[in-house]
């Protein structure tokens, strides 16, 4: 019998040059008249770079990158999920199996049960089920209401990357866990540049890559608490790293590091936060220290905190539960409207 973990329950109560020396007046007047031509055309070009952003002395930092976030090299719909214009067939009216996988009309779900499977082009209106290891998930749509989008059970070395996962609406068709590893046990798994949309929770996983991913506008059913991400703590290695991931609801969060049942015994190590765009939930991000748990090796660096939904990103503020455990750290953290740092909790 598949079982599932809970997300997490608990939500606590941001030069002109010198002219070269010639004879003649004349001579002397036409290379008067290039060089200040040369110097407006400079102030011009300086002025353009300052407009954006790009100098200004030194360089300054993009802002504002909220409505737009490609503009700041930020995943956004422009640059994740299907590419635009890939055909892809349907399941199982089009097609209904291939090397490695099956549509299987009595769990109405389609599996891969075969190393090394690689599923491309396909519009799967069901869970899609991944039973075996090395498999490839890549220019792929799956739209559910149900509860997995794409499951993972006892896998290793998946990868998930250009495909679009989503609910079929953003209320009573939201899917609960849009990638998750059901067991909590898949190692090296690869989650890249993917478009994830009403979800409860968009990402599950405690171990492997998650990169260039969009997470947003997820779905919401009373009684949910939403995560862009939830990792259920370990002490596994994860990096989260370049992905944009908006919660717009007052909770919980953009990424919640914290394990299931967090206290002393429950220990969280080796995830690393960098160079995301996050905003939203009650705190974007939850760090892994809830009830005691024991934290190191947490690594918060780089991230811009959007204000879009609220001043501090959060309804309460950027970060909870930041311990200051061996090799915790927090650095180069940025408000996304002013580019100022975000001391550190």
């Amino acid at each position: 019998m598949t079982t599932q973990r809970n997300a997490a329950t608990h939500i606590p109560n941001g030069r002109e040059p010198p002219a070269s020396p010639a004879p003649g007046a004349g001579r002397r007047r036409r290379t008067l008249g290039a060089a200040v031509l040369g110097v407006a055309a400079l102030a011009t070009v300086i002025a353009l770079l300052a407009a954006v952003g790009v100098f200004n002395g030194n360089a300054a930092p993009l802002t504002n990158c909220a409505a737009k976030p490609s503009t700041c090299s930020y995943p956004d719909a422009t640059n994740t999920g299907v590419p635009a214009g890939t055909t892809l067939k349907q399941v199982p009216s089009q097609v209904s199996s291939g090397p490695g996988w099956s549509y299987n009309a009595a769990g109405k779900n389609v599996t891969v049960t075969v190393k090394g499977t690689v599923l491309s082009g396909l519009y799967i209106p069901y869970n899609l089920v991944i039973n075996a290891s090395n498999v490839t998930v890549k220019n792929v749509q799956v739209v559910t209401s149900g509860n997995f989008g794409i499951s993972l059970t006892h896998t290793t070395g998946v990868i998930i990357e250009n495909s679009t996962i989503s609910g079929t609406n953003a209320t009573s068709g939201r899917v609960a866990y849009a990638i998750d590893d059901v067991y909590a046990d898949s190692t090296g798994m690869t989650i890249k540049a993917n478009d994830i949309s009403a979800f409860r929770t968009g990402i599950q996983i405690s171990t492997g890559l998650a990169q260039g991913n969009y997470l947003h506008d997820p779905g919401f059913v009373a009684g949910d608490h939403t995560n862009g991400f939830y990792v259920n703590g370990g002490t596994q290695p994860l990096t989260i790293t370049g992905n944009t991931i908006f919660d717009p609801l007052g909770q919980t969060d953009a990424i919640n590091l914290d394990a299931g049942t967090p206290g002393p015994s429950a220990p969280v190590a080796n995830k690393s936060i960098t160079n995301n765009f996050l905003a939203g939930g009650s705190y974007t991000i939850y760090a892994g220290a809830a009830s005691g748990s024991p934290t190191s090796k947490i690594v918060i660096t780089g991230n811009r905190f959007g204000q879009h939904y609220y001043a501090k990103s959060g309804q309460y503020g950027p970060v909870a539960y930041f311990g200051a455990g061996t090799g915790n750290a927090w650095s180069g953290n940025t408000w996304d409207t002013t580019g100022q740092a975000i001391s550190a909790p």
